[in-house]
């Protein structure tokens, strides 16, 4: 497998010599693109469009039509898994994901089992495959997964939670069964990113959206433990190629020592912590990977670029006294701090990547 001809995103990725920084967004392709609402609205609903493999490659593509990005990123969802598990996942107009079988009794915990992702998830594979033939090698595609954690929040809680009082119970009075769905997530999640890499994407990343909730000890335990054990039973390599893999938990500043030492390849950090101080701290063992406060897409464009600019002057600042001539922006891929809003002008999206790219150290 051949590298992409584009292929600074998975330089950043491994910390080499970049042409330019490269830049995806979370949720590219998504509901701030009328194309995508078109789309969307031709499926019937979402979940149709995330289980046909034909229209997921469409939305796929969508952004990379509009934008020079230097990645696409697989149109799924993280709760693929869950819904694989049985728990009956349904979206209610205007409240989000919802499950009809939350776990709230000890059977069905215990009764949890680890999908096959070649079986119960194949329209994810299947989409995968079309996906790269479409994109004809011109960038990298991207996979993910939500984190173990992650996953647990929404099967516990039964869909979005403002406190998630059901699963944090379980966790203080009950760790043995919160325990039991965080394993068999971790098995599913290794399972289901292993094949996503044997159907071609070549790079991972692994939501862990809620784990920034936790307490400092519940974090290391009930959080990036599995997180770990995820990224050690991935492929490292792929038909020839190394396959790097980013971790991103939303609120996990506080934590990127003991994140650096899990074995991924490269950290995404949300708006709150400074890249330059993360690259100081940690940039001699991961890529980093953001941060632009998403809501700053609102501003005017000159407002965008100021602030951009102002994110890859962070990351230069953390850059080694003794770094080579040339080098003050290896190891970094621009994104947004969290996925993109549903309601940000399309047209501010094309300021900030023409910003991103323009930049020089």
């Amino acid at each position: 497998m051949a590298r992409p001809n584009n292929d600074n995103f998975l330089r950043a990725l491994l910390r080499e010599p970049v042409d330019h920084t490269p830049v995806w967004l979370m949720r590219q392709a998504g509901r701030y693109l009328p194309e995508y609402n078109e789309t969307r609205r031709r499926a019937g609903n979402f979940l149709n469009l995330c289980k046909s493999p034909t229209l997921a490659c469409e939305v796929t593509l969508q952004p990379l039509a509009r934008y020079k990005l230097d990645a696409a990123i697989l149109f799924s969802d993280i709760l693929t898994i869950p819904d694989a598990m049985g728990l009956g996942l349904y979206f209610a107009e205007g409240e989000g994901p919802k499950f009809e079988r939350p776990l709230r009794e000890e059977w069905a915990i215990r009764d949890l089992s680890v999908p096959d992702p070649y079986d119960h998830l194949r329209y994810v594979m299947d989409a995968v495959v079309e996906i790269r033939r479409a994109l004809d090698n011109s960038v990298p595609l991207i996979g993910f997964s939500g984190s173990p954690f992650t996953l647990a929040c929404y099967m516990v809680e039964g869909g979005s939670s403002s406190d998630h009082r059901a699963i944090k119970t379980m966790l203080y009075e009950r760790p043995d069964l919160l325990h039991h769905i965080l394993d068999i997530n971790a098995q599913a999640v290794t399972a289901y990113l292993n094949a996503q890499i044997e159907s071609g994407v070549q790079a991972v990343q692994i939501f862990d959206t809620w784990g920034g909730s936790l307490s400092h000890r519940a974090f290391r335990e009930f959080s990036l433990a599995y997180i770990q054990r995820i990224v050690s039973g991935l492929h490292k390599t792929w038909d020839g190629e190394r396959i790097p893999c980013i971790v991103f938990t939303k609120g996990g500043g506080q934590w990127l020592d003991a994140m650096a030492e899990i074995g991924c390849d490269a950290l995404g950090l949300d708006w709150t912590t400074s890249l330059g101080e993360a690259r100081r701290r940690v940039g001699h063992k991961v890529a980093l990977q953001g941060n632009l406060d998403p809501m700053a897409l609102f501003a005017s464009p000159d407002a965008i670029v100021a602030e951009a600019t102002r994110v890859l002057e962070d990351y230069a600042s953390g850059a080694p006294m003794d770094a080579p001539a040339g080098s003050p922006m290896t190891g970094h891929v621009f994104n947004l701090g969290h996925g993109i809003s549903q309601f940000t002008p399309p047209e501010h999206v094309n300021a900030l990547i023409e910003a991103v790219h323009a930049f020089r150290a």
